[in-house]
């Protein structure tokens, strides 16, 4: 019992550190917007969503003190983290194809409509376009990041789940 309870605040420390990342990631692009003078776009934004959601599910998860409820948590974080993938995937190829657009015109109402454009607009309202491509940093573009970050915090969240199976009581 006391080797499961030490797997157990492993296993919560490793949850805050994963949400820690990821609200340092949304720093990130504030820095960029507000800094850099780099304006988000639909799909930005919606990243930004995921990297709240996993951030939120992932301290959500290590406040809890069973096994059930941390699983649970992580397979959320694990999907949030999966639709972040696809939603940088389709901002890759947008600005890799720049005659296609995001559908700005569509995606802008639905992104600006959300509660939290309208608690914070400075951070969660729409302001570029998708296929405008900024500077890339270390030879990747911001999508590219954005996807390798959700990739690593998915294969993180599975390889947590798999390794922990068992561990449900």
């Amino acid at each position: 019992m006391n080797n499961d309870s030490a797997m157990l605040r492993r296993e919560r420390t490793l949850l805050v550190l994963l949400g820690l990342i990821c609200v340092a990631l949304v720093g990130g692009a504030l820095y960029l917007q507000f800094g850099l003078r780099e304006d988000p776009c639909p799909l930005c934004i919606i990243q930004r969503y995921f990297f709240l959601l996993i951030a939120i599910f992932a301290f959500l998860g290590a406040r809890l003190n069973h096994w059930r409820g941390v699983r649970v948590l992580e397979v959320m974080a694990a999907l949030s983290a999966l639709a972040g993938i696809a939603t940088a995937a389709r901002h890759v190829y947008i600005q890799a194809n720049p005659g296609f657009s995001c559908g700005f015109d569509a995606l802008q109402p639905v992104v600006d409509s959300l509660p939290p454009a309208q608690w914070l607009p400075s951070v969660f309202k729409v302001a570029g376009l998708c296929e405008t491509a900024y500077p890339p940093i270390l030879g990747l573009t911001l999508p590219m990041w954005s996807g390798v970050a959700f990739i690593v915090a998915f294969v993180a969240l599975m390889l947590s789940l798999v390794r922990n199976r068992r561990r449900v009581a």
